[in-house]
């Protein structure tokens, strides 16, 4: 049986809010039990052959004066043109660490996904101040959502 690949990529600096929810998606992934392959990058490292080789995409992005963070927004204007109609329909979905409330992150990461025809599969998932038990939690529980149903072929 081959694993699937998730590609995550990630904005935010190290030892931040939007890594230690990237370490928990990650141990959501690793704990579903699934052949998964995962390849998280910071967004900056990320390229076009990331997100060509990947069958579902996880984002992680700190909102930044209300808008996604630089690094993701680069790594979308880097792959954009390269992958365009061939990523048409990859499952996708997205987690913010908020110091407002995340929606200017969200709005604009949903609008650039729209054109590149990403498929969303989870609800935006949004932790506002610090990452707490609970946030963790969720977190955990997206990765492990994302990996079963890509297992599973629900996506």
């Amino acid at each position: 049986m081959s694993a699937h690949r998730i590609l995550l990529i990630y904005g935010g600096h190290a030892g931040g809010r939007t890594l230690q929810m990237v370490e928990a998606v990650t141990t959501g992934i690793l704990m579903s039990g699934e052949p998964i392959e995962l390849r998280p990058q910071p967004a900056l490292d990320a390229d076009a052959d990331d997100l060509l080789w990947a069958q579902a995409l996880l984002i992680g992005t700190p909102e930044h004066f209300g808008y996604m963070s630089g690094a993701v927004k680069d790594f979308m204007d880097r792959t954009f043109y390269p992958a365009e109609g061939k990523v048409d329909g990859l499952p996708y979905a997205l987690f913010v660490s908020a110091g407002n409330d995340g929606t200017g992150a969200v709005t604009s990461i949903e609008r650039i996904a729209l054109g590149y025809r990403w498929k969303p599969i989870a609800a935006p998932l949004i932790v506002k101040g610090e990452v707490d038990d609970a946030a963790r939690q969720r977190c955990m529980e997206l990765g492990q959502s994302v990996a079963s149903g890509l297992a599973l072929g629900i996506f």
